[in-house]
């Protein structure tokens, strides 16, 4: 379905658009995708396929940055598209960051493959590229309270101390997309882990 193109990556952040949602636990994979921007000082200004891209060359590779302007629920319906037109294997350069309610707040988990876990926005994708060999980063964002919905729970701000460990993720997951890129998941999945889900 998908050309082979050995330069081309595609990294995706998953989140809901709009102010209201800015910060909140659903939206760290934006967090990250913005962290990456900064860091290479670019701006996601380009809308293709209901998202926000910019391109980064970094290594020889073309990177491409996406931010799903869809809906978390509705994520694949834009990053389908958009390995399609870059002609981008998913299973080989693909790779998804997204929000964990089963690891704590700064913990990572860098997986190769796999199913949603019953995440929606990972469900998404899945269905639309109809596999599950993509490259994830989860990032932590602790477990919903006892008696809380959870959609009030991921669409919920962290604490003070919350942020500061999940700011120091975001770092984290910038440093496991780069190596993932540069061929050392291994190497990744092994540093970062390590760190114990609640």
């Amino acid at each position: 379905m998908f050309g082979r193109n050995k330069e081309t990556w595609i990294i995706a952040g998953l989140g809901n658009p709009g102010g209201k949602y800015s910060g909140t636990r659903h939206n760290v994979g934006f967090d990250v995708v913005d962290a990456l921007a900064d860091k290479y000082g670019i701006t996601l200004r380009k809308k293709l396929f209901r998202a926000a891209v910019g391109s980064i060359n970094s290594g020889g590779k073309n990177i491409i940055l996406v931010k799903p302007q869809t809906f978390m629920n509705a994520s694949g319906e834009a990053i389908a598209p958009i390995c399609g037109y870059y002609k981008v294997n998913p299973d080989e350069k693909l790779i998804v960051i997204y929000d964990d309610i089963s690891l704590a707040p700064g913990n990572l988990r860098v997986k190769m493959k796999g199913s949603s876990g019953g995440h929606n926005g990972i469900k998404s994708i899945i269905s639309c590229l109809d596999s599950e060999g993509f490259s994830r980063i989860k990032v932590g964002v602790g477990e919903k309270p006892v008696g809380w919905d959870l959609a009030d729970h991921v669409l919920s701000r962290f604490s003070a101390d919350e942020r500061k460990k999940v700011d120091e993720a975001v770092e984290n997951a910038v440093i496991a997309a780069e190596m993932i890129i540069d061929g050392k998941s291994e190497e990744a999945m092994n540093r970062f882990n390590r760190k114990n889900s609640l």
